[in-house]
């Protein structure tokens, strides 16, 4: 497998560029707008045809630069089902599996962040059938957890990430890595670790929030602070609204 992240330090996002090298396909995860030329050119330059561009869901922190991405290179734009956007999307359901030539993905819903928010659970066939890491999105972070009130309801949908991240996510190989769409920087959520990434184990011993049970962690998240306006206007651009004024 060829795995190539990229990590935007200024606003401590990540995106993920990866899949077979054997049989040139490969896909890009939360890609930002600024890079699609990188994307491409880094897949060309490693043989690779990008078949698929995810977002993990729609984001609020950054222009996703997927559409345009899978417009370019004629790829899926992928997104989970529940997604309520005005964008033409490949819709993906939980359990769903995608083939990368020896780099399976598999899909895992993991709804809290936003009610369409997915976890990616990669297996690279040439290493082993046990899968190798997971792509967290924002659900859980290294040190922390997604913020649960960007749709609002924000007691209903921390309890929803309680489950998704213990149900789901946590019943996972302990040694398995985990790489999320955000790290310390980001607006996303809080306590996040400058570190981007980890393995399911540290964050069992160390995340404070993975040791609450499911009333604390609740209360946890729902005093959060203010949404920064431009938040809302990145969340309509995202999902194919077009800008206000």
């Amino acid at each position: 497998m060829i795995f190539r992240p990229y990590y935007y330090y200024q606003t401590g996002c990540a995106a993920y560029l990866f899949g077979c090298g054997s049989l040139g396909k490969c896909t890009v995860v939360d890609a930002h707008e600024e890079d699609i030329d990188a994307y491409i050119r880094f897949a060309n330059e490693k043989n690779m045809r990008i078949t698929h561009v995810i977002d993990t869901h729609v984001h609020a922190d950054h222009r996703s630069g997927e559409p345009a991405l899978a417009a370019k290179t004629s790829a899926k734009y992928c997104l989970h089902e529940n997604a309520e956007v005005r964008l033409a999307f490949e819709p993906l359901r939980h359990g769903q599996t995608l083939e990368l030539g020896n780099t399976i993905v598999q899909v895992i819903h993991t709804p809290g962040h936003t009610p369409e928010s997915i976890s990616l659970l990669v297996t690279d066939l040439k290493r082993g059938k046990e899968p190798w890491f997971v792509l967290t999105g924002d659900t859980m972070f290294v040190g922390a957890v997604g913020r649960p009130d960007l749709p609002g309801h924000a007691r209903e949908n921390a309890a929803e990430l309680y489950a998704s991240i213990h149900e789901r996510l946590l019943n996972l190989p302990d040694d398995l890595e985990i790489y999320p769409a955000h790290f310390s920087g980001s607006l996303c959520g809080a306590g996040m670790s400058g570190k981007p990434s980890s393995t399911i184990a540290f964050e069992k011993r160390w995340n404070p929030m993975l040791a609450l049970d499911r009333a604390a962690f609740v209360e946890a998240l729902a005093d959060v602070p203010p949404k920064p306006a431009a938040m809302e206007e990145i969340i309509r651009l995202n999902s194919g609204h077009v800008p206000l004024g």
